[in-house]
């Protein structure tokens, strides 16, 4: 069988048949982009009735009330990292109680465990001892391999004593299929399954470098030694604005992601993601070196343009890894800001002739994509995910914090923001769930700082415990929710061209706002015009306390209106 998504919903489609060949008949299931084989196959089984939820913890709980009710294992699935996680309150309450659970975890492949690839955790045995059985199904794994698995999984479940298993199930991409699968092979409960747990590997690449050994290396490798340069610096816990100096002395323009602290006037580009995601000139000003910095970038566009460099040059030290995917040449395991304070003894004190041009050309271009971008973005008044992210960046005081959620609002924060000094962003990206936003935003503001939190509404929804629990705390947060009425990230991806991209991706979920901000006891108001947006949250953060402004958009015009901005810049450059 060859790899891809057919061979992925073949091994899912087997997994699910064999499950309710055994008897199981429901299943819950919450949104999820890897988790994507196993969505299809339990939808696209006549047998499972499938119940879709947001909340993890939540849908756990669901297929908990199910088991108890039939005796009959429930099925409860989701995607990897965080969501996985969510599920360990009712694991623990169906091992308790002896209630027989079908816990089906989507997974990154093995290779990428303990990397920092972005939302993976180590998932194996995740579930310690409330677990009867942890079994992985094999990633290269035959269809009748997934098979056994599910008929193992079921057996086990209702073995003495009865309870949950967990099934840790791996897919590489891509996780969409391209044609229907074929019947499903069935496997009965009396073979014998070979549970494959990944143990560790060579993961190979190059080797980390020491501080103390750095000097020696670059003046021997002339490891920077290019005229044509691109610093890419990610989430910091600090800003380095010694990386900043050397990108100076380098002649090299420097893309910035907000989190990193560094996207400055006149220091970082102002539509760096735009320019890196316009073809014609990423391919023609392609660098003969990437120095990246700190986290792993957030969008698949910076990632690309990395893998695009000749050479990668990799400095971090505060994260799990930086370079998941091992595109570096060189890896320097070190505090970026020492490493630049190294290497400002060692560069020239002025860029070559041919770094100044190359580095003027990119200012350039960086200041006709973002005249492009702003007036593409002011020319409607119709409130835009993008708009509302450079809106809220602008506005927030100096000295204020701006927290920003996962999915679409922190990539679109990236892509809209414009270079400005005193603002602090935030966000949770180890994991990059959209669990315990809310929390987080409301932590943020008890440790003393005003926070503006850009959350979307499914983050919002996920974690409205915490707004019902600390509505009437006298906290100072303000949350900006674009309200699609639930979910956009999935609209880039290729599940949008799905039949059941709807049921299962975007989650409509037709909240009323407004009668939850009463129920919290917080301020609400709704901003039905994006010129308003501005006035609307100077007025929120000067009235103090937690409030929540509420920002309609139309989730159809999402895609649309950013390949309109898109289009604007590639004209522009042209």
């Amino acid at each position: 069988m060859t790899d891809g998504g057919d061979a992925n919903l073949a091994r899912a489609a087997t997994l699910v048949d064999a499950l309710v060949s055994a008897g199981a008949r429901h299943a819950c299931l919450s949104p999820g982009s890897r988790s994507t084989p196993i969505a299809l196959a339990l939808a696209r089984h006549p047998a499972i009735e499938l119940q879709v939820h947001l909340d993890e913890r939540s849908s756990a709980f669901v297929a908990l009330g199910i088991a108890k009710a039939t005796g009959v294992p429930a099925i409860v699935a989701c995607t990897s990292g965080t969501a996985a996680a969510e599920f360990l309150p009712a694991v623990v309450e169906a091992s308790q109680a002896r209630v027989p659970l079908l816990l089906l975890t989507a997974d990154r492949p093995p290779r990428l465990r303990g990397t920092g690839a972005n939302q993976t955790i180590d998932q194996t045995e995740l579930y310690g001892r409330y677990v009867r059985r942890f079994i992985e199904g094999a990633l290269d794994g035959t269809r009748e391999d997934w098979g056994v698995a599910g008929a193992t999984a079921i057996t086990v479940a209702l073995g003495d004593p009865p309870g949950p298993v967990h099934l840790n199930l791996p897919f590489d991409e891509p996780l969409v299929p391209e044609t229907a699968p074929g019947p499903a092979d069935r496997a009965t409960a009396e073979a014998r399954i070979a549970e494959r747990i990944w143990e560790g590997s060579d993961a190979g690449g190059p080797p980390a470098i020491d501080a103390p050994d750095l000097i020696d290396l670059l003046r021997t490798d002339r490891a920077l030694d290019a005229d044509r340069g691109v610093v890419v610096v990610g989430g910091m816990p600090s800003p380095p604005t010694a990386i900043l100096e050397l990108a100076d002395r380098l002649g090299w323009p420097v893309v910035a992601e907000p989190p990193s602290g560094v996207r400055l006037p006149g220091r970082a580009l102002a539509a760096g993601q735009h320019l890196l995601a316009s073809a014609t000139w990423s391919d023609e000003h392609a660098p003969e070196i990437v120095l990246q910095v700190g986290a792993t970038p957030t969008t698949r566009v910076t990632q690309r343009f990395v893998r695009g460099a000749e050479r990668v040059v990799v400095v971090d030290r505060a994260h799990l890894d930086p370079d998941p995917e091992r595109h570096a040449s060189m890896r320097i395991d070190a505090d970026p800001e020492a490493v630049a304070a190294a290497l400002l003894d060692v560069v020239p004190e002025h860029p070559s002739i041919r770094a100044v041009a190359w580095r003027t050309t990119w200012e350039h271009a960086d200041g006709l994509a973002r005249d492009a971008l702003d007036r593409t973005l002011d020319a409607r008044d119709e409130p835009f995910e993008g708009r509302i992210a450079r809106d809220v960046a602008a506005t927030i005081p100096d000295d204020g914090t701006l927290f920003v959620g996962n999915s679409m609002p922190v990539r679109d924060l990236d892509a809209f923001m414009a270079p400005r000094a005193g603002l602090r962003v935030l966000a949770n990206r180890g994991a990059s769930g959209i669990d315990g936003l809310v929390s987080t935003a409301l932590g943020i503001a008890a440790a003393g700082a005003p926070t503006v939190a850009l959350l979307g509404d499914l983050s919002l929804l996920h974690d409205a415990g915490a707004l019902l629990w600390n509505g009437s705390r006298d906290l100072d947060v303000v949350f900006v929710v674009p309200n699609n009425a639930g979910g956009g990230v999935f609209d880039f991806t290729g599940q949008a061209d799905l039949p059941e991209h709807e049921r299962l991706f975007v989650t409509p979920h037709g909240v009323d706002l407004a009668t939850l901000a009463r129920t919290a006891r917080i301020a609400h108001a709704r901003v039905e015009r994006a010129k308003d947006l501005i006035r609307a949250l100077e007025g929120a953060i000067a009235a103090r306390g937690t409030r929540l402004l509420e920002v309609p958009v139309e989730r159809a015009a999402n895609v649309p209106r950013h390949a309109e901005v898109q289009a604007a810049v590639d004209a522009a450059l042209a």
